[in-house]
C-alpha cells in the first residue's frame, strides 16, 4: 500500500485540475496477516514513550488485547481508554464519548492508537487533533472508508456534522482479524464502496452546474477502488483472505482519495445525506444505531431509483428546465445544465439500476431495503425532501428539491 501512496502523490504533482492537493502524511500502510507485532515495532522505532489505546469492549477483545501483548515487549508505556456505550449499547461519536477519550488521554501521551472501526477512529481522530498528537489506525473490521481520511463525522447536539481533523500517520490492517469481523460489518464496508456510484455522479454534477471544486485524478482513484470491489464481489462475500484484502485496500484507497482532495466529495453524495438524516432521527428517538455502511448501501440503491425516475427526465426536457427559473441562481444552474447536458446524462445513466445494486449488496449479505433497517416509508420520504440541507453540496437530490421542486411520490418499502 505504501507504493500506492507514492504513485498517488506522483500523479497529484502532475495533475493540472487547479485544485490544491494535500500531502499525504501517512508513513506506513501495512495490510497482511499478524501485523500487530509490526505496529508495536513501529511505535518503538518512532521513539514514542506513552501511547493510549482507544477502543470499545468488542474491539479491544478483537485486536487491542493482542496489541498490548506486543507492546509489553517494547519500551512504550501504554494505557487503555475503553469507550462506554449508550443506553442502546452503541458507542456513538458524540459529546460524551469525545469527553471520555479526552479525559483518558493524559498530557504526557505522545501517540493515540485507534483500535476499532469507523466510530472509534472518528473519536480518536478528534482527540489526537485537539491534543496535538498523532494517531495510528488499527482497523478491526473492513466496514468504512474513513480510516485514512481527515474527516470525523461527529454527533454534536443531535446533529451529524463532519469536521476536518487529521489523518493517521500509520495503518496496520491485520487480515486475520478483519476476516473474523461480523459478516454485517463486511457487508457494510462493501455498501460504503457501492455508495461511490452516486457520490461520484453528484460530485461531477456539482462541479458542472455549481462550480464546486473537482479533481479528475481523485475521482479516478475512487472509481478504480469501486470497480475492483464490484468485480471481486464473490470473493468479498466469501470473506476469504483475498476478498477481505481487496475490500480493506479499496476502503483505504477511497480514504486516501478524500485525504488528497481535502474534502469528502468523492465518497459522499446524496446517499450519505440520506444516511445521516436517518441516523439523526434514530438518535432523536433513542433507537439503536444501524451500521453506517448498511445505511448508505440501502441509500445508494434508493437514490439510483430516484435519479433514474425523477432526475434524468427532469433535465431532459428543455421547456421544463426553463419553467424552473425563478432567480438568477436558477438561471445560471439551468444554463450550465444545458451546456453540459450530454455529460451530465452520461454520468447518471452510468449508475447501475437499483435492482443491480441491491443484488450486489444481497450477494455479500447486506440489507437492501429501508424497511430491513427499521426505516419506515415516512422517514424515507422525509429524508428525500430534507436530507440535502445537511451538507452544503449541490447534488442531484438538492437540484430536485430546490430547483425542480419535485414531489417524491413513489411508494417506498
Amino acid at each position: 500500500m505504501e507504493k500506492i501512496i507514492t504513485e498517488i502523490m506522483s500523479l497529484a504533482n502532475s495533475c493540472d485540475c487547479g485544485n490544491h492537493h494535500n500531502q499525504i502524511p501517512i508513513e506506513t500502510i501495512l495490510v497482511g496477516n499478524d501485523v500487530l507485532g509490526e505496529a508495536a515495532a513501529y511505535l518503538e522505532r518512532k521513539a514514542f514513550k506513552k501511547a493510549v489505546i482507544i477502543a470499545d469492549e468488542q474491539t479491544f477483545r478483537a485486536a487491542g488485547k493482542e496489541l498490548t501483548t506486543h507492546l509489553s515487549t517494547t519500551k512504550v508505556v501504554y494505557s487503555t481508554c475503553i469507550l462506554q456505550p449508550d443506553d442502546n449499547n452503541d458507542v456513538v461519536a458524540d459529546e460524551k464519548s469525545l469527553v471520555q477519550a479526552l479525559l483518558g488521554t493524559t498530557q504526557d501521551t505522545d501517540v493515540i492508537i485507534a483500535v476499532g472501526s469507523g466510530t472509534i477512529h472518528d473519536i480518536a481522530r478528534f482527540t489526537g487533533t485537539k491534543m496535538k498528537i498523532p494517531f495510528i489506525s488499527v482497523p478491526t473490521a473492513p466496514s468504512v472508508d474513513g480510516f485514512t481520511s481527515m474527516g470525523a463525522p461527529l454527533i454534536v447536539r443531535g446533529m451529524k456534522k463532519t469536521f476536518q481533523m487529521m489523518a493517521p500517520i500509520a495503518v496496520f490492517a491485520d487480515l486475520s482479524i478483519l476476516r473474523k469481523a461480523p459478516k454485517k460489518m463486511i457487508a457494510a464496508g462493501f455498501g460504503d464502496m457501492l455508495a461511490k456510484y452516486t457520490s461520484l455522479a453528484d460530485w461531477k454534477f456539482g462541479h458542472l452546474t455549481y462550480g464546486e471544486p473537482y479533481c479528475p485524478l481523485v475521482a479516478n482513484i475512487t472509481r478504480e477502488a469501486l470497480h475492483l470491489c464490484v468485480e471481486k464481489a464473490d470473493k468479498i462475500a466469501a470473506a476469504d483472505e483475498e476478498g477481505i484484502r481487496i475490500l480493506i485496500e479499496a476502503l483505504i484507497q477511497s480514504g486516501l482519495a478524500m485525504l488528497l482532495f481535502g474534502q469528502s466529495h468523492p465518497a459522499s453524495g446524496g446517499e450519505h445525506h440520506l444516511s445521516h438524516y436517518w441516523e439523526m432521527e434514530f438518535l432523536r428517538q433513542n433507537r439503536p444505531q444501524v451500521l453506517h455502511g448498511a445505511k448508505v448501501g440501502v441509500a445508494v440503491a434508493l437514490l439510483a431509483d430516484v435519479y433514474e425516475r425523477e432526475f434524468i427526465p427532469a433535465i431532459s426536457v428543455q421547456r421544463k428546465l426553463d419553467d424552473t427559473i425563478k432567480t438568477v441562481e436558477d438561471y445560471c444552474i439551468v444554463r450550465n445544465i444545458k451546456e453540459n447536458i450530454e455529460e451530465i446524462k452520461a454520468v447518471y445513466t452510468a449508475i447501475p439500476i437499483a435492482s443491480q445494486l441491491r443484488e450486489l449488496i444481497e450477494k455479500v449479505g447486506g440489507e437492501t431495503l429501508p424497511s430491513q433497517l427499521g426505516i419506515d416509508g415516512n422517514l424515507v420520504m422525509g429524508s428525500l425532501t430534507e436530507a440535502h440541507h445537511l451538507r452544503d453540496r449541490f447534488t442531484a437530490l438538492k437540484f430536485l428539491n430546490e430547483v425542480i421542486k419535485v414531489n417524491h411520490h413513489e411508494e417506498v418499502r
